[in-house]
């Protein structure tokens, strides 16, 4: 495991599932439903700090890795 490899436990996954993007174009949606493309723009502009900018990374990370089948089960959990 790498230093750049989130280290989340079951509680975090539970908040990153119901985070909702507070600004910006996508404001409202759901973290794990923002677009790749925009992600991976975010993640070139620089993410932002704090919370946010992590469960961002977390989220840019599972999905330019093909990980996305992870957030299923969040998103059941977020409705």
């Amino acid at each position: 495991m790498s230093a750049e490899t989130p280290n989340l436990d079951h509680r975090e996954l539970l908040a990153l599932a119901a985070a909702r993007m507070p600004f910006g174009k996508y404001q409202g949606r759901l973290l794990i439903d923002l677009p790749e493309p925009y992600v991976v723009w975010m993640a070139r502009q620089g993410f932002p700090q704090g919370k946010l900018g992590r469960m961002l990374q977390t989220v840019y990370e599972i999905k330019v890795n093909g990980l996305e089948y992870l957030f299923e089960p969040l998103r059941r959990l977020s409705e």
